[in-house]
């Protein structure tokens, strides 16, 4: 019996250095960041810049895998069911917060069933339409709007997603009745939008920087309280008269129960990338500010987006 319990006792403590040899070594393979809305996405191309720099850190492939459907329900919720060894993460967006709130019978925590690792960058609301709409400006949007109740729809990555309350919320702060129109395929919004069946966006810069740039799009107004000067020039909402402020903010998340030291080498990887000057030239350049909120700090974060959204949300309602 003595013999037995020490064999039991060497065996787990050989198993613990195994497990602490290969948290020292961690990474020691290919890691995947699992993105949860289609690729073009403002999100998407913040996945891609993060992995292409993480894969030179680490020394080994960083490969982006796009699990796009029901809010970024899908792509979340394969991660939060994916071995917590820190090579499956998430990169996600203020949906992830939203999808707390909207959804009470989530198949995971957003917040318990995730390790959270750090936030990178924050991204203002532009509302864009095409310029066959006849509008040049912002109240010239509201206006029609107002005059033509029910008639302009909007396109979004998917009900609950940020881009789908960025609307809602213009809605709301205008008193206007837009037609909230989900996608499954982000990039159709676009098409949808050059082709006139749909009428505006509420997105990212960068969903659409090309086509503002080459004026295929106008950019009517940005949800921030500073304009955009450079690459293109976008005048406030607030400037124009509307009180409207949206962001969509990007972070990365492991499963729950991935070791700290693992959690902890992410943490400090991801934010050297995100001070390199070169990348944070990249960034802006997409329309993002960098941000630098890390482990229990962004954790806080995504909580206080939950609470700040409640009473939001329930103003809003889903039927938008």
């Amino acid at each position: 019996m003595r013999l037995f319990r020490f064999c039991a006792l060497a065996l787990a403590v050989a198993a613990a250095g195994v497990s602490v040899r290969a948290e020292e070594h961690y990474p020691s393979r290919a890691i995947t960041i699992v993105v949860p809305l289609t690729p073009g996405t403002a999100i998407d191309i913040q996945a891609r810049l993060f992995a292409d720099s993480l894969a030179k850190k680490f020394g080994y492939q960083v490969i982006v895998v796009n699990r796009a459907g029901a809010g970024t329900l899908i792509g979340a919720e394969s991660v939060a069911n994916a071995a917590p060894d820190g090579y499956t993460i998430l990169l996600t967006n203020s949906a992830h917060a939203i999808l707390g709130v909207m959804n009470k019978n989530l198949p995971f925590d957003p917040i318990a069933d995730f390790a959270d690792i750090e936030l990178i960058a924050k991204a203002p609301t532009v509302v864009a339409v095409a310029p066959s709409l006849g509008v040049h400006n912002l109240q010239e949007f509201i206006a029609l709007a107002k005059a033509k109740p029910g008639t302009i729809n909007y396109g979004s990555a998917g009900v609950g997603t940020a881009t789908h309350i960025a609307g809602a919320y213009f809605a709301l702060q205008t008193g206007t009745q837009l037609v909230h129109v989900p996608y499954t395929v982000s990039q159709t919004i676009l098409t949808d939008l050059l082709a006139g069946h749909i009428q505006a966006t509420f997105a990212p810069e960068s969903f659409m920087l090309p086509l503002l740039q080459d004026g295929q799009l106008l950019a009517l107004a940005v949800s921030d309280t500073a304009p955009v000067t450079d690459p293109i020039r976008i005048p406030t909402a607030l400037s124009q008269g509307v009180d409207y402020i949206s962001a969509t903010w990007y972070g990365f998340l492991a499963p729950a129960k991935t070791p700290r030291a693992v959690v902890e080498t992410l943490h400090k990887a991801i934010v050297a990338v995100g001070e390199d000057p070169d990348i944070q030239a990249k960034i802006r350049a997409q329309g993002f500010t960098p941000v630098d909120i890390g482990l229990s700090d962004f954790d806080g974060y995504i909580r206080n987006d939950m609470k700040r959204l409640g009473p939001l949300l329930a103003t809003i309602g889903q039927s938008n």
